[in-house]
């Protein structure tokens, strides 16, 4: 989602998802959801081939929350690797 300038649509999302992790729809729909709420994704439909689609797009806060878990994520990934490497140095 938040490579897309104007948003993805619901199915797309959930096949690159499935690309890296074995989810179903019926879980990351909720979380889809749950951003919403949280004023992380801004959603719309728009017409395709005579049906709506249920777009979603990355707002402001849910890019400065994407780039925080990023930051934590890779300090978190940095202490599991130096533990898998030998021992955390203090």
């Amino acid at each position: 989602v938040s490579r897309e300038q104007e948003g993805t649509y619901g199915y797309k999302i959930t096949q690159d998802v499935r690309k890296a992790l074995d989810v179903s729809e019926s879980t990351l729909y909720p979380v889809l959801r749950r951003l919403q709420k949280d004023e992380c994704l801004e959603v719309y439909d728009q017409q395709f081939d005579g049906r709506n689609r249920r777009y979603y797009k990355v707002t402001d806060k849910g890019m400065a929350q994407l780039n925080l878990y990023r930051v934590e994520w890779k300090s978190y990934s940095t202490k599991i690797n130096e533990l898998f490497e030998g021992g955390v140095t203090a």
